[in-house]
């Protein structure tokens, strides 16, 4: 049992869906970043997924590519995002962490290297979105043997031969993409998720978390009804990106985690 698991355990118990909010470590500073980060579990964030600054970052809209941009301007490292990690560590042992990128940065630093960083930091769980189940063995299978969720995305167009594949190696959670196209570009249609949810819950007992493409209390709500729970990146990261206060993204973050509570 991983922190994810214990978490979802417990929202289960509770009668409560699970509230992930993303942000980009190092953004737009390492303290600022890390101050959001520490305030997120006290504003009713579930699960906190940390982005890992990557130059070319093929999934993600220009909000969450300007957020890599500059946590990469001001020498964000893995070093450094993994210091991130152990200093939250040092103040919350409960709260899951999920670290969110692609394999270059992973693969430059070595597998055995880079999970042996990850465990002993306190990350919880992986999420490497071009890295398919046809390279299980590259990353997949060692994370897991290393006590490290391993968490897949499904998508509009994932059909069931795939699903099955997506699957096979999943844990922690399965993260549909509401929309297809990159993060930020468009809006979740609870029309469309549902029945998707449904699809995928039939071949899993793994809960199902949305992500993309939702911005507000109001949808965080609607699409939480539907799931059993969701995710919000590009809106929190926007509020960043305008230069708002720790107190004023906290803020919004607390909104959107009362919107996915309320269900």
């Amino acid at each position: 049992m991983t922190r994810i698991d214990d978490t979802f355990v417990r929202l289960k118990a509770n009668g409560k869906k699970a509230f992930v909010a993303y942000i980009m470590g190092g953004d737009p500073d390492p303290e600022t970043s890390l101050s959001i980060m520490k305030g997120m579990p006290g504003a009713g964030v579930d699960i906190i997924e940390l982005g890992m600054p990557f130059t070319d970052p093929m999934a993600d809209g220009p909000t969450i590519q300007l957020a890599g941009q500059r946590a990469l301007k001001i020498g964000m490292t893995m070093d450094r995002v993994f210091d991130m990690v152990r200093a939250f560590r040092k103040e919350d042992d409960k709260t899951p962490i999920v670290l969110m990128g692609y394999y270059n940065p992973i693969y430059s630093r070595g597998v055995d290297r880079f999970l042996t960083d990850a465990r002993n930091s306190g990350i919880d769980g992986l999420i490497v979105v071009d890295l398919p189940p046809e390279e299980d063995s590259e990353l997949c299978i060692p994370a897991q043997k290393a006590g490290l969720n391993f968490i897949r995305l499904a998508t509009p167009t994932t059909d069931a031969k795939r699903l099955i594949k997506v699957l096979q190696n999943t844990s922690g959670f399965v993260y549909y993409v509401s929309i297809t196209g990159i993060t930020g570009a468009a809006s979740a249609v609870a029309t469309n998720v549902d029945p998707e949810v449904a699809r995928i819950k039939t071949a899993t007992n793994l809960p199902v978390i949305v992500g993309f493409g939702i911005n507000t209390p109001n949808s965080a709500r609607v699409i939480a009804n539907i799931s059993d729970g969701c995710v919000v990146g590009s809106a929190i990261v926007d509020k960043i990106g305008a230069k708002h206060s720790v107190a004023e993204v906290l803020a919004f973050v607390a909104t959107l985690a009362a919107g996915v509570h309320s269900t």
